[in-house]
Parts: structure tokens; sequence; C-alpha cells
């Protein structure tokens, strides 16, 4: 087992400022110069976090950061997908798409981008979270609304784990 130094604390809140949020859909407003608190905790099953970083050498975070790196790179792609898919009105894809992201974002413990995938993985199957069968005009006025909110979430999170790796390191990665 590798000793690690973790400055992943999950008491310590991050403050973001909302203007920098990138807007969910091209009709909504864009927020106030507000700052909003996230709790780390709600974001990372640290568990699942701290696993992963015992894979690491002792001396630094080098694979721990290639898997998150790598993430980083399949979770934009997604996203340009799940857009693509969703123009097309191709829920079946969308289901798939939820499906794959789902399972990279529980391997490295971003819990609330994993919920929200599931959530599109079942919807796209046409399923609410009760297992009713729902309409295909339904299901993608749904996946319209949880498209922006994954998108937030996985920025929030990906926030968080550039700057644990910036503070680990001290890199400024």
């Amino acid at each position: 087992m590798s000793s690690k130094v973790t400055n992943a604390n999950p008491e310590q809140d991050i403050v973001k400022p909302e203007s920098t949020m990138s807007p969910s859909t091209d009709t909504e407003e864009s927020a106030p110069s507000e700052s909003k608190v996230v709790n780390p905790e709600e974001l990372i099953d640290m568990n699942t976090f701290d696993q992963l970083l015992d894979m690491d050498d002792e001396e630094d975070h080098e694979f721990s950061f290639s898997i998150v790196t790598n993430y980083f790179e399949q979770a934009e792609t997604t996203f340009k997908d799940m857009d693509d898919s969703f123009d097309k009105k191709d829920l079946a894809e969308l289901s798939r798409l939820g499906h794959f992201l789902k399972g990279s974002s529980a391997a490295i413990g971003l819990k609330k981008v994993k919920d929200t995938c599931e959530k599109i993985q079942n919807i796209g199957n046409r399923q609410d979270d009760a297992g009713a069968v729902l309409e295909e005009a339904d299901a993608l006025k749904r996946i319209k609304d949880l498209l922006p909110r994954v998108k937030e979430e996985y920025k929030e999170a990906e926030e968080y784990l550039k700057n644990f790796y910036e503070v680990q390191d001290g890199s400024g990665r």
C-alpha cells in the first residue's frame, strides 16, 4: 500500500462563482454572480477515490492522475455524443451513452454524475424512476432537462479533482 497525503478533505467546501458555469441551454438566462458552495461529499465517493489513490506510487499520483485525465477526455466526448443523439431524438443511443458514462463515473467515485447518467440511461430506455413506460416525447423532455444538469455536475467534479491534483503534486497541472 502506498502512503498518501490526502488533501481531498471531504469537510473542505469549494466555493465556485456561478458566473463561470456554462449555460445549460440556449433559452436559460445566466445565473447572477453569486457563489455556490459545493460539498465534496456530494460529488465524490471518497472510499472509491481513495482506492484509486491506493494504486499510486508512494512518490506521486501519476497513475490515478492518468485515469482521471482519461475520464475527463471520455466525458467531454460522451457529452458531445449525447448532444448529437438528443438532436437526432435517438433514445436508445442516449441510454447507451448514459450507461457508458455511468460506469466510468462510478469507477473514479463521481456520485452525482453517476446518478444522473443512470437516470439518462433509464429514461433513454423509456422508463421513469418507478419503472413505468414513458412516451418518447416525455422521455426526450426529461433528458433535455438532465443534460445540462449532468454537465454541471461533471464541471464541479472536474474542478474539484483538478484542484486536488494541483495541491497534491504542486505541479500546477
